[in-house]
């Protein structure tokens, strides 16, 4: 396969997770990183040793410049696209809507919609057959929050991936024509460093009681989702939503 794939907020979790499996389907891999700079090298050193062509990309999605500089390594690097992942994410420390703040919500909004919003738009404009490319696939990671709207916790979190869910379904419209398939997973209580970064790293034993499935997911799982949506396995589907929750 000669396939490109670009992964934002690749360096751990979901993303880390999704850059494995994508190797190991022969993708040639562009993995985006904010700040986890030994964990991104230690990823590509390990993809390189299992034969997979992979390089890493400092940038913060958030700031527009970074996010050109981005494409323009992946332009130099692989001279095409074919699926963009939209990973990269944040949330806050867990509390209550009137404990928050305005820049609180900036900062949440800022990488989840904004940062998600111009690696669309950098994917677009290399995929679309408007733009003279041979189209390919945008694969969005939302979350349950955006349907369950994470009270006490993370409403801001939440809205902001229901921001993302309304990209999704309007980009995929937008675009169905120009050979770009635009769909999104919506991942569940899933086990990574997210839930220490809000506060609570034993969040998914708190609430594994309130999923159907009485457990947490792992990265893995989310992944060969992304990975079915990214392939032709999935060519009819778009703006489309896997929901991976265990049944919450």
């Amino acid at each position: 396969m000669d396939k490109v794939m670009l992964i934002t907020g690749a360096s751990r979790g979901i993303g880390a997770a999704t850059a494995r499996l994508a190797a190991q389907h022969g993708y040639r891999l562009l993995l985006n990183y904010r700040s986890q700079a030994a964990q991104a090298a230690a990823l590509v050193a390990e993809l390189g040793a299992s034969g997979a062509t992979a390089h890493a990309v400092q940038a913060d999605i958030t700031d527009e410049a970074e996010v050109m500089r981005l494409f323009a390594e992946l332009d130099r690097h692989y001279g095409r696209l074919d699926v963009l992942v939209n990973n990269a994410g944040m949330l806050e420390p867990q509390m209550r809507l009137e404990q928050m703040d305005a820049a609180r919500w900036q900062r949440v909004l800022a990488t989840n919609v904004i940062g998600s919003f111009l690696c669309c738009r950098e994917a677009v404009r290399r995929l679309s057959s408007r733009h003279g490319g041979t189209g390919g696939a945008i694969v969005n990671v939302s979350s349950m929050a955006a349907r369950l709207g994470a009270p006490n916790e993370y409403i801001d979190y939440a809205a902001a991936k229901g921001a993302v869910d309304s990209l999704t379904t309007g980009l995929a419209r937008e675009v169905a024509s120009e050979g770009i398939r635009v769909n999104a997973v919506r991942p569940g209580l899933i086990d990574t460093d997210i839930h220490a970064a809000g506060g609570e790293p034993g969040r998914i034993e708190r609430l594994r009681g309130s999923v159907p499935l009485q457990r947490g997911g792992t990265p893995e799982e989310v992944a060969e989702a992304i990975l079915w949506l990214a392939s032709e396995q999935a060519s009819y589907c778009t703006g489309s939503f896997i929901d991976i929750s265990g049944g919450r």
